[in-house]
């Protein structure tokens, strides 16, 4: 058959979800009523979704780093300090964090002099409140701190890295049992 030659059917639909399709009328048994649309609407952005305005920046902060951002992220890319995985501006609510480590659930900051100013300062506590909130920790360092002292500046990353909880695991069914005679073993486990 010719690619060029037109058919009488529509060609059949693909990657069509339930949502796509128009919700019936009232009349027809279903559509507006309350809750239902909301439900309809909420589901199709997810909360954690990200704003094309605030993907497009964070590339863009990834491609233009300071100095100081090209030093640190140098060693934390790759899993390079103490086996972390960090991403680099990466959006978090309405904000973008410098550097993110999510297993250790910490946030780098690298601070330019613009952070000094009283204004900024009140912002920065905003910030750091809403990311705490999430659950994160906080970490802040001025870019002359990056510059005149980078080992100091990695070796408290390392540390906070260290000092974070790790996840806990489910525990294993039936640990320590001889799975034979169902006896425990002998060093008091269950």
């Amino acid at each position: 058959m010719n690619r060029n030659t037109h058919s009488s059917s529509p060609p059949p639909l693909r990657g069509r979800l339930d949502r796509d399709l128009p919700i019936p009328s009232p009349a027809c048994g279903g559509g507006d009523r309350e809750g239902e649309r909301e439900m309809t609407e909420s589901s199709k952005k997810p909360d954690w979704q990200v704003t094309r305005t605030m993907r497009s920046r964070a590339r863009w902060l990834r491609r233009d780093l300071t100095d100081a951002e090209r030093i640190v992220w140098a060693t934390l890319r790759a899993h390079r300090l103490n086996g972390a995985g960090f991403r680099r501006q990466k959006p978090i609510g309405t904000y973008i964090a410098d550097f993110v480590c999510e297993a250790s659930k910490l946030i780098v900051e690298l601070d330019g002099g613009q952070h000094f100013e009283a204004e900024q300062q009140k912002r920065d506590m905003r910030r750091d409140a809403f990311l705490r909130g999430k659950g994160y920790r906080v970490l802040r360092f001025n870019n002359h701190d990056v510059m005149s002292n980078k080992n100091g500046v990695l070796d408290t990353i390392a540390a906070a890295i260290a000092s974070s909880p790790s996840p806990t695991l489910p525990r294993k069914r039936g640990r320590g049992r001889d799975t034979t005679s169902g006896e425990t073993r002998g060093d008091g486990a269950p």
